[in-house]
């Protein structure tokens, strides 16, 4: 039996009572001495592992714990790009615009769409492994030579216990209005392999059960080879984030507060360590899957296995890119308008000839986002953005997030050739986020000049024009959009500003969709966005080597829906405005592949 991947268990023989008669005493004793005993029947396979055999040591633990740690890394578990495109921040197809086929962009998913059965499946694949180390723990506590040992494979457990109950919140937030199936230990036996879903409340009460454990028992930081590994601190803001996502604000502050006083976590100098290979598992991180391109080369590029096994850099880059997801309009003209700190010597440029000027864009837009016309940051090794990417095709901006635009490489096909890898850390959660999750518990609070303060700790660190009245709040010397909040004005900003800005593109998937859902908008808000309308102007360029060239309508504006120049082609979410209905599309649902397999929720 393969301890950590199969679901088949053994099964045991009953042998069949036969009345034998007095005139067969004499064959009855034959067939006594060769038939099956249960002994004999339930002889374990020499040539395979059983349950009992493998797990005997702390190295057995970890083994299993490799492996759970291997599945939760999987593309699979966060289905960012889907989520990304079924939310109002992206536009994707793998088409060039207008023409768009992607059924979650145009929100007429279904149970039978792929997506959320491969996200279903690999889900429950890192719920059963981690099973599998929750339950070999148990077994084996009390059994150890060395208290080393004892408190080592608590420690193991402890994680196998987040593992377990992180898997639990994603299914929670994005499946079937919360209801799933619950598995607290591994399949079969007398319960069998198939179980009905159960109330949301009783899942919650479930996964936030093993976080609150995983809380006491995990570190606050590991050592720097251990780093990567989940801590107290990652449970405690998905906690946080679990009573968030029920618009329990107070709940949910209090654990936000403690991440951010009690664990070290500060913001990094540069929002771009957020991003890339550079800096990565920095002192913004709380949660990250760490990948790398220096191992399992030799694999193929979907072999699990593979330490790099990832598309997600190429359904994003801007160079020879598959056009999976790039930024809606609205969003991107929300990048271009992001607004410069004019105090903050950072926005100052010195041209080569001494000239000064102040930067285009701001550092959080340069970072995340190439923009055609942005002259301060590199793209690819071109000092001229137009010059790396093809900006013709309606394609007016490219994330930078999750990409190897730092690099200086031609393409990420060159970090590994012939195959799609990457070894860019996918953040799921780091400080900023919390901050400004914080930042709205306490709106809702009523403590918006706290709240204020927080949203500006992260405006601040990218060099962006703060909230409120000049000279006020913690940094009087910065500049100030000098406009007075009320709870109202402050939200909105936050929920179409502050989020979208800063988040976009990262993170464990789900969060836009359960903030749209939580907040009773996301209709509203597709019919808002299918009212916009947009044109398109073009930007000549001087490349490096002094011949000049244009990118034709790569710079997109936002017009007045009566304006003569408004182009048909640019428009977005009519579909979704038409097709979205809370009940069918607010979660995804059981996938039919569970139905289909699982007799307990196909017959209900």
């Amino acid at each position: 039996m393969n301890v950590l991947d199969t679901k088949i268990q053994k099964k045991y023989l009953n042998m069949k009572n036969t009345r034998i008669g007095k005139l067969t005493l004499i064959l009855l004793f034959t067939l006594a001495i060769v038939s099956c005993s249960d002994d004999f029947l339930d002889q374990t396979n020499p040539n395979e592992l059983s349950t009992d055999s493998f797990w005997k040591t702390v190295g057995d633990l970890n083994t299993g714990l490799v492996a759970t740690y291997k599945s939760y890394g999987s593309d699979n578990n966060y289905k960012l790009l889907d989520e990304l495109v079924r939310s109002d921040l992206a536009w994707g197809s793998g088409y060039q615009r207008p023409f768009n086929t992607n059924e979650f962009y145009l929100q007429n998913f279904n149970e039978a769409s792929k997506s959320p059965g491969d996200k279903w499946s690999q889900l429950y694949t890192t719920i059963f492994r981690a099973n599998q180390v929750i339950e070999a723990v148990d077994r084996l506590k009390g059994t150890f030579n060395s208290q080393n040992d004892e408190d080592e494979a608590e420690v193991i457990g402890a994680q196998a216990r987040f593992l377990r109950g992180f898997s639990y919140f994603i299914l929670s937030t994005t499946f079937n209005n919360g209801k799933v199936v619950i598995w607290e230990k591994v399949p079969g036996g007398e319960d069998g392999f198939y179980r009905d879903v159960s109330p949301a409340q009783d899942v919650k009460d479930f996964y936030r059960a093993d976080l609150e454990y995983a809380k006491t028992k995990l570190p606050a930081v590991w050592e720097a080879r251990e780093k990567g590994r989940v801590t107290a601190g990652a449970a405690e803001a998905v906690l946080g984030q679990s009573y968030l996502a029920d618009n329990d604000f107070t709940t949910a502050a209090e654990y936000f507060k403690n991440v951010i006083n009690n664990y070290g976590y500060a913001l990094t100098p540069n929002i771009g360590s957020n991003f890339t290979t550079m800096d990565e598992l920095n002192e913004e991180s709380i949660l990250e899957i760490v990948r790398s391109t220096d191992y399992k080369s030799e694999l193929n590029q979907w072999d699990w296995r593979d330490t790099g096994a990832s598309s997600l850099q190429q359904q994003l880059t801007g160079i020879g890119g598959w056009f999976g997801g790039v930024a809606a309009n609205w969003l991107i003209l929300e990048y271009r308008n992001d607004p410069l700190d004019y105090s903050d010597p950072r926005n100052k440029i010195i041209e080569e000839d001494g000239t000064e000027r102040f930067r285009k864009f701001s550092l959080r837009t340069s970072y995340s986002v190439a923009i055609v016309d942005d002259p301060d940051l590199e793209y690819y090794g071109y000092k001229t953005t137009a010059e790396a990417a093809s900006f013709n095709v309606r394609m007016t901006c490219y994330w930078r997030k999750q990409t190897n635009w730092d690099l200086g490489v031609e393409s990420e096909k060159a970090l590994s050739p012939g195959k799609v890898r990457s070894g860019v850390n996918q953040r799921l959660i780091r400080l900023a986020e919390i901050y400004l999750q914080y930042a709205e518990c306490l709106i809702e609070m009523g403590d918006v000049d706290e709240a204020m303060m927080y949203i500006n700790k992260v405006r601040r660190r990218s060099g962006v024009q703060l909230l409120g009245l000049s000279g006020t709040g913690e940094y009087p010397a910065n500049d100030h959009d000098d406009i007075s909040y009320d709870a109202t004005s402050l939200m909105d900003h936050l929920r179409f500003k502050e989020y979208p800005l800063e988040l976009s593109c990262e993170g464990h998937g789900a969060t836009r969709n359960t903030d749209l859902r939580r907040w009773g908008i996301k209709k509203q808000r597709f019919m808002e966005l299918a009212a916009k309308r947009y044109t398109a102007i073009d930007y000549p360029y001087t490349k490096e080597d002094g011949t000049t060239a244009t990118r034709w309508g790569s710079i997109v504006v936002g017009v007045d829906p009566s304006d003569p120049t408004a182009d048909d082609g640019w428009n977005e979410y009519q579909e979704a405005a038409a097709n979205y209905v809370e009940s069918e599309h607010a979660y995804w649902k059981i996938p039919n592949s569970e139905a289909i397999t699982n007799p307990v929720i196909g017959e209900n």
